[in-house]
């Protein structure tokens, strides 16, 4: 039977991040640099974590101001520090509630960039390597990125965008052209169901390309995601796909390491008063 994951970046500021976590099964949590802060980070990883969600760190440009969605003129050395300190920091805080980091996905424009250029991909990848290599990274379907997560020994996971846009190349059409962005969100859902399905999208030109994806990304700032998101996850139950995360049955599969779920009394223990 095959399986699939939810995933939601969380932690920006915006959308029904608690909603979401009903729908979702994996997270990917900003970690500063574009959007949120220590507070965030803490009050969604532990939501997160009460739910049996997988935790990831959300990386980025240092760029605020236009929330991590510009390619900064940095070097690859600076890149590889500036993540691994992002993934430091939630893991650190992951860590105080009882949890783990299971994954990394870069947000935004270090996402982009690391399918157009290959050194930037590698800079992610030490990051990730160096801090855990047990964590997983997710990056787009058939990319440069899970590429050169899997050339490193890391586990890659195959990421697809319910409501992006695809190249004749397979990539994200440019947030600033046209088909950027599916706005039906019966179109996005034919689309899920379109690469679930046969492993292939169809592009804004016409033609289809391959994808096999493990993981779908669910954004959480559309003004119907949370019904989109109950909406596609009953549909592809409804196919006979199991929804789960990824990184929770590979950590499964490893009894050593011990359970990414945390024991509830444990969590609340941690948290005090804040929930």
């Amino acid at each position: 039977m095959k399986a699939i994951d939810l995933n939601v970046d969380m932690g920006e500021g915006f959308g029904n991040d608690i909603a979401l976590l009903e729908f979702a099964t994996s997270v990917n949590i900003a970690c500063g640099w574009h959007a949120g802060d220590a507070a965030t980070m803490r009050r969604t990883a532990a939501a997160a974590l009460k739910r049996g969600v997988a935790i990831g760190a959300h990386p980025s440009y240092s760029d605020r101001e236009n929330f991590g969605r510009v390619v900064l003129n940095v070097t690859t050395d600076e890149i590889y520090t500036g993540v691994l300190y992002q993934i430091g920091a939630l893991a650190a805080i992951v860590k105080g509630l009882g949890g783990h980091v299971s994954h990394v996905k870069p947000h935004g424009a270090l996402y982009n960039e690391a399918e157009r250029d290959e050194n930037v991909a590698d800079a992610i990848v030490r990051a990730v390597r160096d801090h855990d290599s047990s964590m997983a990274v997710f990056g787009l379907a058939e990319g440069q990125l899970v590429d050169a997560a899997r050339r490193a020994g890391l586990t890659a996971f195959d990421e697809v965008f319910a409501d992006r846009g695809y190249t004749a190349e397979g990539k994200l059409v440019p947030r600033n052209e046209p088909g950027a962005l599916i706005e039906a969100d019966a179109d996005a859902l034919q689309q899920v169901l379109e690469m679930v399905r046969h492993q292939h999208v169809k592009s804004v030109s016409g033609g289809y390309v391959s994808v096999r994806p493990d993981t779908v990304c669910l954004h959480g700032d559309g003004e119907h995601a949370l019904t989109f998101a109950q909406e596609i996850r009953a549909a592809l139950r409804s196919e006979g796909v199991t929804v789960t995360s990824p990184t929770l049955l590979q950590h499964a599969s490893r009894p050593e390491t011990g359970s990414r779920y945390i024991d509830r009394g444990v969590l609340e223990s941690r948290l005090g008063c804040d929930e």
